[in-house]
């Protein structure tokens, strides 16, 4: 399941690029993220599964939302602003690393063995294949640049630091009989309440740079589907069964998985260091997975 909400955000993340350009990072996420409460609730209320929700740790599910969605994702966009996405998307993946240490500490969990060997291999390849997987033609132009460099690596620091905190929090409570589509359903209407404050509230930034066109609406709906309605929804199952370190190494592959679909669709060739670390990556997923 960990495993499949990466891949899921790989693909989500190739159709998000042209509705976020369109439409802003912020309106891009509130309106993929309407789409998705909709679909959320619907499937919750039609399967009667809101009735697993306990009114006494909805709180927590809020809190999560806010912590994991509106701050770890304005966090990563704005990141991604200082920084480019490539250097951007590295510090984000630190956030398995964190998840590890957290669920040590808070959870008592353990990694030993040929596991944390796998778990160091997993880590380390998805940073090689974010950081040595682009030629030089096709840096992001802000990566030539160091303006706000600290505050932009704080930023992805930050964001990789509550989507561990996000999801650890969560633990105890997905291993109880709650649905996890009724728990994401309340997650996704936290966040998406907040940013509609945000936007009532007048600041500049969470307006849509152009107006909603029908062609854009269908790409953030399917991209809602897959990324927040699949994909967050697995990552929340997976903590039932799964432990919370294991869970956030596995669904931090996206990255890799990206590199074969653009060069499908986009026919780029990915570059030595991507298939270094993609190699580095399947050989940590084997170790983990096997033992």
């Amino acid at each position: 399941m960990a495993l499949g909400a990466a891949v899921c955000w790989a693909i989500g993340s190739l159709i998000s690029a042209p509705a976020s350009a369109h439409l802003g990072a912020f309106a891009f996420t509130r309106w993929r993220m309407a789409c998705a409460s909709v679909l959320l609730w619907s499937v919750a209320i039609y399967a009667g599964s809101w009735q697993t929700l306990p009114p006494d740790k909805l709180w927590l599910l809020a809190l999560s939302g806010i912590i994991g969605i509106l701050i770890g994702d304005t966090a990563l966009f704005a990141s991604m602003n200082r920084l480019g996405p490539r250097r951007a998307g590295v510090l984000f993946a630190t956030h398995a690393l964190f998840s590890a240490v957290l669920a040590y500490l808070f959870l008592g969990e353990t990694i030993w063995g040929w596991t944390l060997l796998g778990s160091g291999l997993l880590v380390s390849g998805v940073m090689s294949a974010i950081l040595f997987g682009k030629r030089a033609a096709e840096q992001h132009h802000w990566e030539t640049s160091s303006h706000q460099l600290g505050i932009g690596i704080g930023l992805g620091l930050l964001s990789a630091l509550c989507q561990a905190v996000s999801t650890l929090m969560l633990k105890p409570l997905m291993e109880t009989d709650i649905d996890a589509i009724a728990a994401s359903a309340v997650r996704m209407t936290t966040a998406l309440c907040c940013h509609l404050v945000l936007l009532w509230l007048g600041f500049k930034v969470a307006r849509s740079y152009l107006p909603l066109t029908r062609k854009v609406l269908a790409m953030v709906a399917f991209n809602a589907l897959l990324s927040m309605g699949i994909g967050m929804t697995l990552i929340l199952q997976a903590l039932k069964d799964g432990d919370a370190g294991i869970v956030a190494m596995l669904s931090s592959v996206s990255p890799v998985v990206v590199l074969p679909l653009l060069w499908l669709v986009y026919r780029r060739r990915p570059a030595i260091g991507a298939w270094l670390g993609a190699l580095l990556t399947v050989l940590g997923t084997v170790l983990i997975l096997q033992h």
